[in-house]
């Protein structure tokens, strides 16, 4: 048996996720937090370091340094110096400080994770957002678009890569066009990458948009952390990598007084995942790799509801506007399903649907969104 099969009962525990639905027979698959345990030797990290007893202010130790810099090298072929590297409790944090250090309208391709759309807004940014394209079954960029909404104040693009909610990692050639529209336009690039390490197709691995080559390194602010790889997102460590210095001296200066010191135990996770998580990694790519198909092969034979190919994340994106649904999300959890709102994403009429659980829970939602679609 996997050991994604029998995770950790998360019901009456501390979860958000479980906890929304307490005493309700509803399937939680919304918040991008899966239910797996985390890696065992990160779980193994902790308890060493909770068994020293004390657990004051830390300091980022140079080994973790070397282990990101290390997996940098090793999983993406991007070469970073340390000195690059600014550690954020969050990526989230990181999205809002980059709003704040860069001054102007901020462009933002949609529909997107809800903290690239509230990031410019908490900043005072005024925020300008532009629909990708569905063309022949896969998501895509539309530059003459993201073109015409820009404003001659506009110096910041948010970019997800590997993109939630769509599900889809960006190629080679589509970041090149990007890259280059970018320098056309003089933009800065914060490209938040957290989802990294779960690009699902074989033989296929991520591009960092600042690995693209001089230019885009030099206009590129990068956010990374292992919380979704390795599901530790409650441990809070996260970091940037902004190769320019003067951008790194913006960022760090736009972030002192509100953004609070790393979290401990989130230190040792990171450095125990980049060094020791790879195998529990891959097992875990094959497990959600197989669930993505089951998702793919369960929407394709349900009318009225539609999704294009998942390339990375542990997200389906769902269409269900053709069942023409006055409260989609409320539909589903009547029939027992809980997923998270399109309207949150700027796309009223889709749902999203988290597929990082073990397999048979999977099969209890998926029985049960065919229910609810032939109920609507």
């Amino acid at each position: 048996m996997s050991p994604f099969d029998a995770p950790p009962d998360r019901r009456g525990s501390d979860s958000i996720k479980w906890g929304r639905y307490a005493g309700r027979d509803i399937l939680p698959l919304w918040v991008a937090d899966m239910d797996f345990a985390a890696p065992p030797a990160v779980l193994a990290a902790l308890r060493r370091r909770l068994d020293h007893g004390v657990l004051g202010y830390p300091k980022v130790a140079p080994s973790l340094v070397a282990a990101v810099v290390d997996y940098l090298a090793a999983h993406y072929d991007w070469p970073v110096d340390p000195d690059w590297l600014v550690w954020l409790p969050g990526v989230v944090p990181g999205l809002n400080v980059a709003c704040r250090a860069v001054e102007g309208d901020v462009l933002v391709p949609t529909p997107v994770y809800p903290g690239l759309l509230s990031a410019p807004r908490f900043s005072g940014r005024r925020l300008l957002t532009v629909d990708l394209v569905l063309t022949d079954g896969a998501w895509r960029l539309d530059l003459d678009a993201l073109a015409a909404a820009l404003t001659p104040q506009t110096r910041l693009l948010l970019l997800c890569h590997p993109h939630n909610p769509v599900g889809r990692a960006w190629s080679r050639e589509e970041l090149d066009a990007l890259a280059a529209f970018a320098r056309q336009h003089e933009l800065v690039v914060c490209s938040d990458e957290i989802h990294c390490g779960l690009v699902l197709d074989p033989g296929r691995r991520h591009l960092p948009f600042a690995a693209l080559g001089d230019d885009a390194r030099r206009r590129s602010i990068t956010l990374m952390a292992p919380s979704k790889t390795y599901n530790v997102p409650g441990l809070g460590c996260s970091f940037a990598v902004i190769p320019d210095p003067a951008l790194r001296r913006r960022f760090i200066a736009a972030s002192r007084g509100i953004v609070p010191e790393m979290n401990l135990l989130g230190l040792v996770a990171c450095e125990a995942a980049y060094r020791q998580g790879e195998d529990w990694r891959r097992q875990l790519i094959a497990y959600l790799g197989a669930n993505r198909d089951r998702v793919q092969a369960a929407v394709a034979a349900l009318p009225g509801v539609s999704m294009a190919p998942v390339e990375a994340t542990c997200l389906a994106w769902l269409d269900v506007r053709p069942l023409g649904l006055a409260a989609p999300v409320a539909h589903f959890e009547a029939h027992g399903l809980g997923l998270s709102d399109g309207a949150d994403f700027g796309a009223p009429g889709w749902v999203r649907l988290n597929f990082g659980c073990p397999r048979s829970t999977l099969d209890q939602a998926l029985a049960r969104l065919v229910r609810a679609c032939q109920a609507a």
